[in-house]
């Protein structure tokens, strides 16, 4: 059984910072790609940032540059620093990783932290 538990979120004026962190527990042998998402009320889940095992990194175009993913492996843990945060980045963030857990590699998902930009 894997489980993922996300923190980190919470309200923030425009132009503040937020880092977010999500970690995995359970029987997991390997880590691949660990991602982060987000959906707004209204909107699709959309992909912002993931990173690959080898540390190669992805962002959504509306967050390049104010935005970084990490992992650590040795604690299984994604993070998400977030800088001069928007109203339009307002959304509940979820956290992605690809993982192999017994003899199946599969996507398991965060529970979710609200993320709320607003003055």
């Amino acid at each position: 059984q894997v489980q993922l538990v996300e923190s980190g979120g919470g309200l923030v004026q425009p132009g503040g910072s937020l880092r977010l962190s999500c970690a995995a527990s359970g029987s997991i042998f390997r880590i691949y790609v660990m991602g982060w998402y987000r959906q707004a009320p209204g909107k699709q889940r959309e992909l912002v940032a993931a990173i690959s095992s080898g540390g190669s990194t992805n962002y959504a175009n509306s967050v390049k540059g104010r935005f970084t993913i990490s992992r650590d492996d040795a604690k299984i843990t994604v993070y998400l620093q977030m800088n001069n945060l928007r109203p339009e980045d307002t959304a509940a963030y979820y956290c992605k990783l690809s993982i192999m857990a017994g003899p199946n590699v599969g996507d398991y998902w965060g529970q979710g932290t609200q993320v709320t930009v607003s003055s």
